[in-house]
């Protein structure tokens, strides 16, 4: 398919949706050197991103939005739209419990947008929707365009700006695509891989489910280490030098799936295979290993400290889904809080406040008093910041000896020097020196 990057005039692009993936895709382009306007239909909403108070928790991403915003702004009037010779669509898709996506949200903007698009200029769905979706909207193939998004929380500034390629879903994908949005993705000097619309729609999903095969093997595997004297970390250097598997391969054990994005696809592929009647088991091999990782952390817990003192207080280190976010979808957090009475835990983490996931939960002021007192201390979100916690301080505020530590942030050698007992996903449990393991 042939790309004309060359425009008379550079386009005006707008984006509809002021959410994690809109803010940062709009603060992206604008860097790249186009006129940006970002429509969100909350007014407060705006005013508070126009003053520098972001929704979001995202590294770099208001530094960003302050150096381009001369090409940037914000408004919460639609009919700013209509000088825009492109829209993406990026609003957020919610999820139910079920990984079932809400697509009301995206058709309520994509009318409102329509309503105020210039005649030509171009719409371009950017959110997460089911293979079909692009082609049932009913417009003209020649100004509407599905584009693949690759937002990944806490990375979201590095994809955007440095994207591997561009999925670019169009209703010819033999045709030319038009020549203003070729000047844009152009600009980002990388592959565009034009497909019909369901191909795009359906090659997130994909890359997902790879994703997720990954993640299953090496959770399964480092289970296995944990119980017959192997280490899973030693394992995973062999791994990577093998070139079908590769070193940016996602062979970290982890306490299952989080943030919605994997669950939600995990279960459309499973939807479509009912439909279709194709075979969908291994995706339910995939969702049982992640409901059983999801409890890693209480298991251990239980057997080390609950067993015996059912009343513990605990210090828990990190309620975001993952580090470098503020999103709690999914979260091993809530998942281990739904076993146990929050009034005994006292939790800490950076960017989540501990009221707004339940009151009863008690919030320290930094992560050494999150450990004042506990019986165990579990670092469940992997947070840079907690690798440099000592722990012979953590020790010295504890009132117990285990540290549940899932992705082994601390020094197991220095942890149990200290008096602590060491758990970490993919090997057995280090026991304080003097002690002898399980």
């Amino acid at each position: 398919m042939s790309l004309n990057p060359t425009t008379a005039n550079a386009p005006t692009i707008g984006f509809a949706g002021l959410t994690h993936l809109g803010l940062n895709m709009a603060a992206a382009s604008a860097a790249r050197g186009f006129e940006v306007i970002g429509f969100h239909n909350d007014a407060d909403l705006v005013k508070a991103i126009s003053t520098g108070d972001l929704p979001v928790s995202e590294p770099g991403l208001a530094d960003l939005i302050n150096n381009v915003s001369d090409q940037l702004t914000f408004t919460a009037e639609v009919d700013a739209l209509r000088c825009c010779d492109m829209v993406y669509i990026s609003v957020d898709v919610p999820t139910n419990d079920h990984g079932e996506s809400d697509l009301a949200p995206i058709r309520a903007i994509i009318t409102q947008v329509e309503e105020n698009l210039a005649p030509d200029a171009l719409l371009v769905v950017l959110c997460q929707v089911p293979p079909g979706f692009t082609r049932t909207l009913g417009r003209d193939p020649k100004t509407t365009y599905y584009q693949v998004e690759t937002l990944i929380f806490g990375r979201a500034i590095e994809r955007a700006m440095n994207p591997e390629r561009f999925i670019l879903g169009c209703g010819d994908p033999n045709s030319p695509v038009d020549p203003r949005l070729a000047a844009h993705l152009t600009a980002f000097n990388c592959p565009i891989l034009p497909m019909r619309y369901e191909s795009a729609e359906l090659a997130k999903i994909s890359i997902n489910m790879c994703l997720v095969a990954s993640i299953g093997v090496a959770n399964t595997m480092a289970e296995i280490c944990e119980n017959v004297g192997a280490d899973w970390s030693e394992i995973t250097p062999a791994l990577r030098l093998d070139a079908r598997i590769g070193p940016k391969s996602y062979i970290a054990p982890g306490l299952g799936l989080a943030g919605g994005n994997l669950e939600r696809d995990l279960e459309t592929v499973i939807r479509l295979a009912d439909v279709h009647g194709t075979d969908a088991g291994i995706v339910h091999a995939w969702n049982a290993n992640s409901r059983h990782r999801k409890d890693w952390c209480f298991q251990i817990l239980q057997d080390e400290v609950l067993a015996s003192n059912p009343g513990a207080t605990i210090g828990l280190l990190g309620l975001a889904y993952k580090e470098d976010t503020h999103s709690t979808k999914n979260a091993p957090s809530l998942m281990l809080l739904s076993h146990l009475d929050p009034s005994r835990i006292t939790a800490y983490d950076p960017v989540v406040r501990a009221g707004d996931i339940d009151p009863a939960l008690k919030s320290a002021a930094d992560p050494m008093a999150c450990c004042e007192g506990a019986q165990a201390v579990i670092i469940i979100t992997p947070w840079p910041q907690y690798r440099d916690l000592d722990p012979a301080e953590i020790a010295r505020r504890m009132a117990g000896r285990t540290l549940i530590d899932p992705y082994g942030l601390l020094d197991c050698t220095e942890v149990t020097m200290a008096g602590l007992d060491h758990f970490t996903l993919g090997r057995g449990p280090v026991r304080a020196k003097g002690r002898t393991n399980d």
